[in-house]
């Protein structure tokens, strides 16, 4: 059964994060120029929320608020479901579809050691696929 740490050993552990008092706008630009879909917040290394391009796109675009004048901390999504390493992949399908979210903070003994999206959920399950037919593949060959 496949875990976040196969999705964390792929991608890496790398953390982008930036902090609550920080305009949006800024965030933004480092969401871009990492090509990313979100970032943590953190204050020093205490984790408080994410702040994702759905918050942005709900939370100042559609309520007509100035990138420039508004805070990560006024948009970012806090309460995220906590997962960990050992938490498997079915797991993070689940509660991302029943939540309906895109990102899940991983933990370990309450501190961020990663973030996974939907889209790595997805790419871990394609993979695993993959090498079941590959192993069923050779067993019929042999």
């Amino acid at each position: 059964m496949r875990k976040v740490s196969h999705i964390l050993q792929r991608k890496g552990k790398n953390v982008i994060s930036v902090e609550p008092g920080l305009p949006v706008i800024n965030a933004l630009q480092l969401m871009a120029e990492k090509n990313i879909g979100s970032v943590m917040v953190m204050e020093g290394s205490e984790y408080l929320g994410v702040m994702t391009e759905r918050d942005y796109a709900r939370k100042v675009i559609l309520k007509g608020k100035s990138s420039t004048e508004t805070f990560v901390k006024d948009i970012m999504t806090t309460g995220l479901p906590r997962i960990t390493p050992d938490n498997s992949i079915e797991t993070c399908m689940h509660i991302m579809s029943e939540s309906n979210i895109r990102y899940l903070p991983v933990f370990v003994n309450d501190q961020v050691t990663g973030i996974i999206s939907i889209n790595d959920v997805v790419t871990e399950t394609i993979l695993s696929q993959k090498e079941t037919i590959e192993q069923l593949q050779n067993y019929i060959q042999s």
